[in-house]
Formats: structure tokens, C-alpha cells, sequence
């Protein structure tokens, strides 16, 4: 069980490496549902298969299918350099320290004092487990924890997966506003 769980990690982990360091769009995208399909295979690992199923159903599918979608829309190989402007680099910069404190209250909430975070109310047919894998084995206990206690992050993810969209689309209408004002 040891070997395929270090197996598993290195097949979730190396791609993601590999897609941050990639220099053409679509291996990157390649590489991340690679990593997809061995967090996958870690979740089957820990008995939580229907987070497994959801892992190769929503991300290695439909998420990436969306993302190749946009890559071969933009027709990244055409694209010149694009040099950052100020907006973009505070924004970065902004997004970046808000990363930094998120980990910082993470770590000092739980991680260095020993205290966890007060505890959301339970449903009263809910199970209260000791293994927090337990929870996510039913689809009831998974939508419930997702609507909970981890409502604020589904709702962050929606928020970043907006706002790329809307990157996405800005990005484009320049691209066409720039080719027709060039063929006229």
C-alpha cells in the first residue's frame, strides 16, 4: 500500500511541476490531467471513491476539456510576449500576499498553537467521524460538508474560475479589436 501511494504521489505531483514549467499551452494542460488522474488515484486510495469519480469526471474532463478549448481559441503559439503592465503586476503582487496571509492564519490557527478552528453545527442524521476521509465516502455526507464547512472555498473556486473567464474573454476581444484595425 506504501509503493503505490509514493506511485501515486509522484504521478500527482512531478506533472504538476512539469505543467508550471511547461513552454507550450497544451503540454501544460496535458500534464495537469495527468496530475488529475493521480489525485484521482490517491482518493481511491483513501476509500473516497465517489471524490475520485468526481476528480476524473469534473476536473479531467470537463474543467481540462474547457481549458484546451480556450488554449486553441487564443492560438497561444501566435502570441507575442506579453509584457506585464503595472495594474497587472499590483494585482499579482496583491493576490500574492493575500496567499501569503491565508497561509500564515492557516498555519498559526492550527498548524503552530495546536488550536482548530471552532467547531459547524452537524446535522443530526450527519455522521461525526474521527477520520475526516470517513465524511466523504456518500454523496449526502460530501454535499454537506461542501455546503458547511467548506463553503467558503467552493465559493472562492467559483470566484477564480469567473474571474480567469473573464481574462479569457478580455484577452480575445483584444486580440480580434488588434486584427481588424490591422487589415483595415
Amino acid at each position: 500500500m506504501d509503493i503505490l501511494f509514493i506511485i501515486f504521489a509522484v504521478l500527482t505531483v512531478l506533472p504538476a511541476f512539469l505543467m508550471v514549467i511547461a513552454r507550450n499551452p497544451v503540454n501544460g494542460a496535458m500534464f495537469m490531467i495527468i496530475s488529475f488522474v493521480g489525485m484521482a488515484a490517491l482518493f481511491v486510495l483513501l476509500e473516497a471513491f465517489f471524490l475520485a469519480i468526481l476528480q476524473i469526471l469534473v476536473y479531467a474532463g470537463a474543467i481540462m476539456v474547457l481549458f484546451l478549448f480556450i488554449i486553441m481559441l487564443l492560438d497561444m503559439d501566435e502570441v507575442e510576449k506579453i509584457h506585464p503592465k503595472t495594474v497587472t503586476m499590483l494585482a499579482s503582487v496583491f493576490g500574492l500576499a493575500l496567499i501569503v496571509v491565508g497561509v500564515v492564519v492557516l498555519l498559526g490557527a492550527d498548524g503552530l498553537t495546536g488550536q482548530t478552528f471552532a467547531a459547524l453545527p452537524v446535522a443530526p442524521d450527519f455522521p461525526s467521524a474521527e477520520n475526516p476521509m470517513e465524511l466523504a465516502v456518500s454523496t449526502k455526507s460530501y454535499g454537506f460538508g461542501l455546503f458547511t464547512k467548506y463553503m467558503l472555498p467552493f465559493q472562492l473556486t467559483g470566484l477564480l474560475l469567473l474571474i480567469a473567464m473573464i481574462g479569457v474573454i478580455v484577452i480575445s476581444k483584444n486580440r480580434e479589436s488588434g486584427e481588424e484595425g490591422s487589415a483595415s
